[in-house]
């Protein structure tokens, strides 16, 4: 299970990467036994960023089915809309955060939060560059493959 946040400011969204890894993804982790999903983005982003995050709602529940590493997975996805603080630093498109987080060294930047932006820069689960300029206002349930994207 994977608990991410989408946190914006000045119009942009931010994301994060394993410097090893060819894509970026929403910040985030995984729950821990007794956990409850927002705790788990809280801890995360103090984990992950070093800042206290507001929690403010539930905007995705996904079954993600995806590749990864030459293995098949089925991520059960909670994609959270959160409030990052002020004092977290923000530049556009520059890295503006690193951090240490086990064996993976992380990076984080704002982007442009758009359709055009999202695609542009490979973020799974794919589904939310359609839906990153028109959030939904209640929680939505999807089940998500990689290759619906061949059939859209």
């Amino acid at each position: 299970m994977r608990i991410a946040g989408l946190g914006f400011r000045d119009g942009h969204v931010l994301v994060h990467r394993a410097t090893h890894e060819d894509f970026w993804t929403f910040p985030g982790g995984g729950a821990e036994i007794g956990e409850t999903s927002e705790d788990t983005l809280f801890r995360e982003m103090i984990e992950e960023i070093e800042t206290e995050v507001k929690v403010v709602r539930l905007l995705w529940v996904v079954e993600n089915f995806f590749k990864h590493e030459a293995r098949d997975w089925h991520e059960l996805g909670m994609y959270y809309l959160m409030e990052i603080p002020e004092s977290f630093p923000f530049a556009s498109e520059e890295i503006i955060h690193r951090i240490q987080d086990g064996d993976n060294e992380l990076e984080f930047k704002w982007v442009p939060a758009t359709t055009e932006a999202l695609t542009k820069l490979d973020i799974p689960p794919y589904f939310i560059a359609a839906e990153i300029e028109n959030l939904p206002e209640t929680p939505k349930h999807l089940v998500w493959h990689d290759h619906d994207l061949d059939t859209k």
